[in-house]
Order: C-alpha cells, then sequence, then structure tokens
C-alpha cells in the first residue's frame, strides 16, 4: 500500500524482515510540513520484499503527485516480479520502464511532470544490498557511530561546489539546489545510479527525501539516529523538520541491520 497525503505526522511501526543472514527492522513516515497544502512525496517500505523506496514529486502540483507515485509503483511492482532475481539488469529495467510511464502521464499535463526515486534493495542471500539513485533524495549509513552520505546529488548545485564554481553557502548554490539534472521524468530518460554495498549487522540505513536532509544537518542526523530504534528515529527525524520550520514535505525510511541468527 502506498501511503501519501496525511496533513498529520504518518509513521508506520517498525516490521522486521529476515533475508539470508541479516534480519531488517524497518519503520517509515513522513509529514506534509507548514510550507505545502499536501504530500508530494511517495514512499514505500515492502512487507514482503527487503525494500525501501522515498521519491519526491518535483513542483506542487497534479505532475508532481502523479511522477512520485508513478515511479515508486513501477519500481516496486517490477522489482516483485523479478525476485529473487535481482540485479544491475533487472534494476536498470524497472527504472526504464518508470521513466516510460512518468513522460506518458506527464504528456497530458501541462506542467512539470518529474521526480526524484531513492530505492534500498537488499540481495536475497543478505550479503550485499543495492542502492538506486535518480534525484537528490539520499540514502545515508549509519556504521560504527559514523554516518556516510552514500548517494550524490544529481543537482546543479552539488556539480558547482564539486568543481569549485561556487562556496556550498553561496547565493549561487542556493539557487542551482532545485535545478535537478537526472530525475524520473526528464526528457532524456537518465539512467539510475546504482550501487552494490555491503549489509553488515549493526548497520543503520536513511532514505529520506530534502525535506529531511535540507533542515537537519549532519550532526543532528546522526545524533538523531544513534542510539534509537527505527520507529523511534523516524519520529525523531521528521518532528526535527517541523521544529527547524517544516519548511518541504519530509519523509524517512530508517533500516537497522541485525543478525539472523
Amino acid at each position: 500500500m502506498f501511503r501519501r497525503r496525511s496533513a498529520a505526522m504518518t509513521v508506520a511501526a517498525a516490521r522486521r524482515l529476515t533475508v539470508g543472514r541479516v534480519t531488517l527492522e524497518v519503520a517509515d513516515g513522513s509529514v506534509v510540513g507548514h510550507r505545502y497544502r499536501a504530500n508530494f512525496d511517495a514512499w514505500h517500505v515492502d512487507p514482503e520484499l527487503p525494500l525501501g523506496v522515498v521519491a519526491d514529486g518535483m513542483g506542487d502540483g497534479e505532475g508532481s503527485r502523479l511522477a512520485a507515485t508513478i515511479a515508486t509503483e513501477t519500481l516496486v511492482e517490477l522489482i516483485r516480479a523479478s525476485w529473487p532475481v535481482v540485479g544491475p539488469r533487472e534494476l536498470r529495467a524497472a527504472v526504464a520502464e518508470a521513466q516510460i510511464r512518468v513522460r506518458r502521464a506527464g504528456a497530458a499535463l501541462d506542467e512539470l511532470t518529474g521526480s526524484t526515486l531513492t530505492a534500498l534493495l537488499a540481495e536475497p542471500d543478505g550479503e550485499h544490498c543495492w542502492i538506486v539513485q535518480l534525484g537528490d533524495s539520499r540514502a545515508y549509513r549509519l556504521r560504527d557511530g559514523v554516518l556516510e552520505l552514500v548517494t550524490v546529488d544529481h543537482t546543479m548545485a552539488w556539480l558547482g561546489v564539486l568543481h569549485g564554481w561556487w562556496p556550498a553557502n553561496s547565493p549561487e548554490a542556493a539557487r542551482a539546489r532545485y535545478q535537478l539534472l537526472r530525475y524520473v521524468g526528464h526528457p532524456d530518460k537518465p539512467e539510475a545510479d546504482l550501487l552494490a554495498v555491503p549489509m553488515r549487522p549493526g548497520d543503520t540505513w536513511l532514505l529520506c527525501t530534502d525535506g529531511v536532509s535540507d533542515q537537519l544537518d549532519y550532526h543532528r542526523l546522526r545524533d538523531l539516529l544513534v542510539g534509537q530504534g527505527p520507529t523511534e528515529a523516524v519520529q525523531a527525524l521528521l518532528g526535527a523538520t517541523l521544529t527547524e520550520g517544516g519548511v518541504d514535505n519530509a519523509t524517512a525510511a530508517v533500516l537497522r541491520v541485525r543478525s539472523a541468527s
């Protein structure tokens, strides 16, 4: 079931799923915030597969809503259809189909129809997970007390800071923050980044839209993830975005990796 458009904070109770040598404890949630009239994020944590997805529609119109929903539903549908066979070929095919469906939906609308897409899918043996990334929703890993940003933002701001075109806190970087170079619905149908990352018991993963990462800095994110269960962490993260102003829809999924034995 795909959850969206709640006027209040929505946090699902943590669920457990064993895959190979690990057990994943997962919670997810979203909050509209104080700026937008509705929630244009879409998200999904699968009840049967080791899969979490977050998507952030671009803008605040029907195209935004459709793009995020279609991107999420398509990825989930095709991963379910191919499971337990997962890998670059299947994931790239799923993203390509999401691009087609979002572009098709946008053709009937006179507005931007696009969405970010970030997902984590564990392999059946639990040894590795795949990260799928388009846009600026993020995947973080907390390991041994160190929080790492595993993905990169597909934005002009990220590119400009990387190449030294402007300082990260400059007005130029702020304006470029919303210029996405890759997203679902882009006319050139760009491919997603695919990252294969080892899974280790004790790791905590955070998937989030920029409503979380833009409002909470690195240290705040780490402090809210350390020492809390997934449900408590999601509640704390979303509550903190409201305290910081709630200037965007904010969505988070937290996955704690434990040994299955």
